[in-house]
């Protein structure tokens, strides 16, 4: 008897025929920043007219829309809820994919396509080699700043050459293009009247980034509200800058590199914050403001204005890179410097522009002097590399390719110098997260490394819908580390994404999706503690292209919505459909940070912070900090921040039981800071100052309240006659 075909067959059936039987549907191309304003929109509708099948444009897409409800509802189960399973949200995804081959084989969904790679002017300029004579001059100053920097330290004459050598060396490699900057700035401030244009889509862009910004930074003295002794360690290293100690590594807390460090410092300087938290959450917020320029610029390569938009939008908005931004630790800087060096690298191979390799290099020079997991990323760009060569778009550019990259490599190893330099002296030190991760030198392996990757593979990849990881103090455990509308628009995008690289070919396609689980192999890797895979913050590079495939997805439904008619009603259906799931999406990224993740933090970090305001207020009235101390007990505040709180981040109060009597000599009041179930401690003073005074201090934070016992001044010498 036979059979009849199953979903399966039917799913495997249609994917082959989209992935080779098929014409590519019409799209209407975007329209790039070299082409002159205005006369984008007739080129687009006539060929929109011309590539459009007869009797298109007036049905609705609803297999479109269709996978769209769909994937939300499967992602809607995926949801954290008592008892959670997949099997539900899987069948709800395979009925989207099944939808969505659907719509793309009947030319109503897909992505914008690549255009041609646009080389730039003066094309025989690229293909000249470096200034020799400068190269070498670079090369000398190179090696003298490299020798100098064996003290490890930043010194005037280290400093100087080893700026200057990057200087000449990026001079070196230049391509001259035209009018000098700097006679173009004279001449553009030496004109009597400016004209400014603003279009559309800078007003759609301005709007998008202002609330961005509301995202990035309402509530930031709240959100979070309270250090941990990472914040302490990085605190205690601006402090050593700031009074001249300036480092090239700071081996403290198994080493971090320089770059956090001396921007905090220079925000302290320019803005009078001061040593706190609020100086280090500049930085990063700042670092994650400008990730999203970047990530609109590559937008606008791989896709159009509009996709770059909306994934300007999203990634604005969302949990994810919101928290990474506010926690005022280096973790924005992987996305930041990964995005700027992916932007400059497409563009000097689609261009053919050295120059932008230059800048890339550049770029990744300093993103490797900022966050550890970044160390990956030359390993990425290498990767994307060889793909480029692999495909058509290389023809013709392939031997000056290689020279652009040479470019990379030599800027980035310049501005990574005394990195460099350091690693050698002491590779222990600079390796040392890496291994401890890696191996099982700290603690040995709980398996066989290949089922552990395996493992952690699959974890990764999947936190995007499913767990996003237990550090609690960077995200809501357990939960999708995207929102539900967001998770859905990706795994949708994935899937176009694909289809597009399997029509087009486009190298940067294919480069995109396996970058994911590249940029998150800081994370994958950690064999030795498999509990701390996922993260949100170590394969915070994947930020990039998982945004930008939101953006293309979400234009491709839009241009879908726009063919179902003519006019302008399917605009704004297109339009009144994105601002309801940009809207659904805020909402829910709001609650994720400013109430779930709120309570989550306030619930489990200890309030450093209050315990730091009654030692200012203390001090305010004694004249000094020096007799109040904050009580060890196991697994409770870091007394470092109770200090950095108070104002006083040179200082550490910490006491311990057997130091209590030391305390008898001073006559001045004092004041003693104790666990709430801190008895025995607690026993120990009173029977040292039996005039003590006991109070619990009522905390804001749910079950953080504390005890203040404290000594007056006239009770602080007890009487020691017989």
């Amino acid at each position: 008897m036979d059979q009849e075909p199953s979903i399966l067959d039917y799913l495997k059936s249609l994917l082959k025929h989209t992935l080779r039987g098929t014409p590519l549907p019409p799209v209407v191309e975007a329209a790039r920043p070299e082409e002159p304003a205005g006369a984008m929109p007739q080129v687009a509708a006539a060929a929109e007219a011309a590539l459009e099948p007869p009797g298109a444009g007036r049905e609705l897409p609803w297999r479109t829309l269709l996978a769209l409800l769909l994937a939300l509802i499967g992602q809607s189960t995926f949801e954290p809820r008592p008892e959670r399973g997949w099997w539900v949200g899987t069948a709800f995804y395979l009925a989207a994919l099944g939808m969505l081959l659907g719509a793309n084989r009947r030319g109503e969904l897909s992505l914008v396509a690549w255009t041609q790679d646009d080389p730039g002017m003066n094309l025989e300029r690229q293909e000249e080699g470096p200034s020799w004579l400068l190269f070498i001059i670079s090369l000398t100053l190179g090696l003298a700043a490299f020798w100098l920097f064996a003290s490890d330290r930043f010194s005037t004459l280290n400093l100087v050459l080893w700026l200057a050598a990057i200087f000449t060396l990026c001079w070196s490699l230049w391509v001259p293009t035209g009018k000098n900057i700097l006679i173009g700035a004279r001449e553009f401030l030496a004109h009597p009247t400016w004209e400014i244009k603003i279009d559309r889509q800078v007003l759609l862009v301005l709007a998008v980034f202002a609330i961005a910004v509301f995202f990035r930074t309402f509530q930031l003295s709240q959100v979070p509200s309270q250090m941990i002794s990472d914040h302490a360690e990085k605190l205690l290293d601006v402090q050593d800058v700031l009074r001249g100690q300036t480092s090239v590594y700071f081996p403290r807390n198994t080493g971090r590199e320089f770059f956090q460090f001396y921007l905090t410092a220079a925000i302290i300087l320019l803005f009078k914050t001061g040593i706190g938290f609020m100086s280090l959450k500049i930085g990063t917020v700042l670092a994650g403001l400008v990730t999203l320029v970047y990530i609109y610029l590559i937008g606008k390569e791989m896709g159009s204005p509009r996709s770059a938009l909306l994934a300007l939008a999203f990634a604005g908005i969302a949990y994810w890179p919101n928290i990474l931004s506010r926690f005022g630790l280096r973790f924005p800087l992987y996305p930041l410097f990964y995005a700027a060096a992916l932007y400059y690298f497409l563009r000097a191979l689609r261009t053919r522009q050295r120059n932008y390799f230059i800048c890339s290099g550049i770029a990744l020079g300093l993103g490797l002097n900022g966050y550890s997991p970044y160390r990956v990323v030359p390993l990425v760009l290498v990767f994307a590399f060889a793909l480029y060569l692999l495909h058509r778009q290389s023809q013709g550019y392939r031997q000056q390719a290689v020279w652009g990259l040479f470019s990379v490599v030599m800027v980035s190893l310049f501005i990574c110098l005394p990195l460099l330099r350091y690693t050698l002296g002491h590779p222990e030190i600079v390796a040392q997260r890496t291994v401890t991760r890696l191996t099982g030198v700290e603690q040995p392996l709980p398996g066989p490394a290949g089922e552990i990757f395996l493992s952690n593979l699959w974890r990764g990849v999947t936190m995007f819908a499913w767990d996003d990881g237990e550090v609690w103090v960077l995200s809501v455990t357990h939960r999708p580390a995207l929102d539900l509308v967001s998770a859905a628009l990706f795994y949708s995008g994935l899937v176009l994404l694909i289809i597009r690289y399997a029509r087009q070919r486009h190298w940067f396609d294919l480069f995109t999706l396996i970058s994911i689980p590249l940029l998150m192999l800081p994370s994958i890797l950690s064999l030795a503690f498999p509990a701390e895979n996922p993260s949100l913050n170590r394969p915070a590079g994947a930020i990039v292209a998982v945004f930008l495939i939101i953006g293309l997805m979400l234009d491709a439904i839009m241009t879908a919505v726009e063919r179902a008619g003519s006019g302008v009603r399917p605009r704004v259906l297109a339009w009144g459909l994105v601002v309801l799931l940009f809207a659904w999406s805020g909402l829910r990224n709001y609650d994720l940070v400013f109430r779930q993740y709120r309570q989550s933090f306030d619930s489990g970090a200890w309030n450093t912070s209050e315990m730091g305001g009654l030692v200012a207020d203390f001090a305010r009235l004694n004249g000094s900090p020096d007799t109040a101390w904050l009580v060890g007990f196991p697994y409770w505040a870091d007394s470092r921040l109770v200090m950095i709180n108070a104002g006083y981040p040179d200082r550490d109060n910490a006491i311990w039981p057997a130091q209590f009597e030391d305390t008898l000599t001073d006559p001045r009041p004092k004041m003693f800071l104790i666990n709430l179930t801190d008895n025995a401690d607690l026993d120990a003073l009173r029977a040292l100052y039996p005039q003590g005074t006991l109070s619990q201090y009522r905390s804001a934070f749910p079950g953080r309240d504390f005890l203040v016992f404290t000594v007056p001044a006239a009770n602080s010498v007890p009487s020691l006659a017989p």
